[in-house]
């Protein structure tokens, strides 16, 4: 299993967004930090911000800020909003369901296990305890002494060390 782009790119967005705090960020700021394009970004921003993550101002003095504390945001909550779905084998999507065996198949019941085992995991863990480790996030130039500095793409960032990874 794979999550997709725009759901890594999610939860990037509201990691870089908590790191901010009260300051509103924008999206040319995600951009320049992540070294994402700016129009994927505006889709991900609209996708967070319809589920409810992130709210946002428009004009002068607008930019994008947490719709709810980072605290209340579990991560299997936002991989489930957006995903498009997760139809792991061909018989978890019944409207295209063309598998002989489904009906006496016990591999479709282990697989929707597992499934729910991911997502529970997820869901132990909060945006706030994803931006906890502050001070490795300082490390990989993602956030500064006076928050959150777009520094260029994550590849031409230091590496963590294999200690700490």
């Amino acid at each position: 299993m794979r999550l997709t782009t725009f759901t890594d790119f999610s939860l990037r967005v509201l990691i870089f967004v908590a790191l901010k705090g009260e300051e509103r960020a924008t999206i040319p700021e995600i951009s320049s930090a992540y070294g994402i394009s700016r129009n994927h970004l505006m889709k991900v921003v609209h996708g967070l911000s319809r589920a409810g993550f992130l709210r946002t101002v428009k004009g002068r003095g607008g930019g994008i800020a947490l719709a709810r504390q980072a605290t209340e945001i579990r991560v299997g909550e936002v991989v489930l909003a957006m995903e498009d779905g997760f139809a792991l084998v061909e018989c978890f999507d019944r409207e295209h369901n063309r598998c002989v065996i489904t009906g006496s198949c016990v591999l479709k019941h282990a697989l929707n296990d597992a499934l729910a085992a991911f997502i529970a995991e997820l869901d132990k863990r909060t945006l706030a305890d994803l931006v906890a480790p502050e001070a490795l996030l300082r490390e990989l130039n993602l956030v500064g002494d006076a928050g959150v500095v777009p520094v260029g793409t994550l590849s031409t960032r230091k590496q963590l060390s294999p200690a700490r990874s």
